[in-house]
């Protein structure tokens, strides 16, 4: 039986953690990036905070230097973390959505691009795609061969991506959830809940704005948070949502979900959708050591990828820079 670990095993990762958090992307660097004359400047403040150069014009490199951040995040915090599994539950979207291009491009016949992957799950880019590409997929976890198995099974007999991808989101947050409550954290428990509670809440959203039913809800919607999925699905097809939504983190988001349920504006929805997990994950912040502390620097990343996706993305495109904050997530710091 591995020995059960405490807080204080997590005392070096979580010092060198918080000494860590000064360099993340702050909401002050994230408006002198957006406020920046062009955006090869804007470019500059990430690399102050060390991330490598690259081409300010450029979507593929963009991609390529925040996939190298990824790796580089996951092997960094894999040397020191008493429990890998805690930072396994964050790779494992990584590994599905590899396993979704890759199954999508061999159906196709065509050939998956290298920055369509991403070489930060628990499977090497490379093996993934040997193991979708030769349909031999015994190097995989348990629960992704399964998944695989029957995606690719599924879009054979159907021919249908859409019905692959949405059994493939239900087995990863059926995996992410059994892998969180595997570790024994609570804190890890209850994140990936609220980030299961939000996925609903905007396929709900979106099923109701496609003006699908309940057909289009089952298929979508998930268990593994905190609210049944049968009770969105009930609130969905109700007109409830924002009952069902009052006495949780995402109040605001369902409020602003219908709204675009009915045709306005998605941007405020989902940005909601992600302050409330960010939310959750905030609430570590004052803890000093201990394993709260690998989670929430995580979550934290995460958010930080996504922050430095919207505004590079946002400067090469040549969108305003109040456009630029209507889309921005709240930071983590």
């Amino acid at each position: 039986m591995a020995k059960k670990l405490k807080d204080t095993d997590y005392l070096f990762i979580s010092t060198y953690l918080h000494s860590r958090e000064r360099d993340l992307l702050t909401s002050a660097r994230m408006e002198r990036m957006i406020e920046a004359p062009s955006a090869e400047e804007a470019v500059k403040v990430l690399t102050e905070i060390g991330y490598g150069e690259f081409d300010a014009s450029s979507q593929r490199e963009l991609g390529s230097i925040l996939a190298q951040e990824q790796e580089k995040l996951f092997q960094d915090l894999y040397r020191f973390v008493p429990d890998k599994a805690v930072v396994d539950v964050f790779k494992v979207k990584y590994d599905y959505h590899n396993l979704k291009a890759l199954i999508k491009a061999r159906a196709t016949g065509t050939d998956a691009s290298g920055r369509l992957l991403l070489d930060a799950g628990r499977v090497s880019a490379e093996e993934m795609r040997r193991a979708v590409w030769e349909g031999d997929y015994g190097i995989l976890p348990a629960a992704l061969r399964r998944a695989a198995e029957e995606a690719v099974e599924m879009l054979s007999a159907t021919g249908d991506p859409q019905l692959a991808d949405f059994l493939l989101d239900r087995a990863y947050y059926e995996e992410m959830i059994s892998a969180a409550k595997a570790t024994g954290s609570g804190f890890l428990v209850s994140y990936v809940q609220a980030t299961i509670d939000a996925a609903n809440l905007r396929s709900a959203v979106r099923t109701l704005r496609m003006k699908k039913g309940a057909d289009m809800l089952r298929r979508v919607l998930v268990e593994g948070g905190t609210i049944r999925a049968d009770s969105v699905q009930a609130a969905a097809l109700g007109g409830n949502l924002e009952d069902l939504y009052r006495s949780t983190n995402l109040r605001q988001a369902a409020e602003l979900g219908t709204a675009a349920a009915n045709g306005g504006s998605l941007t405020a929805f989902e940005k909601a959708c992600d302050d409330a997990v960010t939310a959750v994950a905030a609430k570590a912040k004052s803890v000093p050591f201990g394993v709260e502390a690998v989670i929430s620097y995580l979550a934290a990343k995460e958010i930080e990828f996504t922050a430095v996706r919207i505004i590079m993305s946002g400067r090469m495109a040549g969108i305003s820079g109040d456009t630029i904050r209507e889309r921005l997530r709240e930071a983590y710091v």
